[in-house]
């Protein structure tokens, strides 16, 4: 059903967290950009925006649909994704590398406990 790395850690709702640290990287898992289909345009959230634990802070259109991007995690906006701008499909590419939506600094230790490992994300897919 798509490739879901061992080192991250996702959400219900198809966002993968690498923890680096107290910052984090997110974007859609492959499992999404695939459901997805052709993604052709990118809303990023505003560096310096403080997000919430699940809270829409960014949004991808597909040639399907518009989706939200949940936070995964609490904390500050610190950088984004610039070139999916002008490059929205390196999300279908690279879900994992070049396709990342943007960084967090977590108020604190982040606990990414409550999220999925990689095998619980699996069969959540089915995969």
């Amino acid at each position: 059903m798509g490739d879901v790395p061992s080192d991250l850690r996702y959400t219900k709702e198809h966002e993968w967290v690498r923890v680096e640290g107290d910052e984090v990287s997110i974007g859609i898992t492959d499992f999404a950009q695939n459901a997805l289909t052709e993604v052709v345009w990118v809303e990023l959230p505003e560096v310096g925006s403080v997000v919430e634990v699940m809270e829409s802070f960014a949004s991808v259109e597909s040639v399907k649909s518009v989706s939200e991007i949940y936070a995964p995690v609490a904390g500050t906006v610190i950088e984004v994704n610039e070139s999916l701008e002008d490059a929205p499909e390196q999300i279908n590419e690279d879900p994992y590398g070049e396709g990342w939506i943007c960084k967090i600094k977590t108020n604190a230790d982040v606990d990414v406990s409550e999220l999925l490992d990689s095998e619980s994300y699996s069969a959540l897919i089915g995969d």
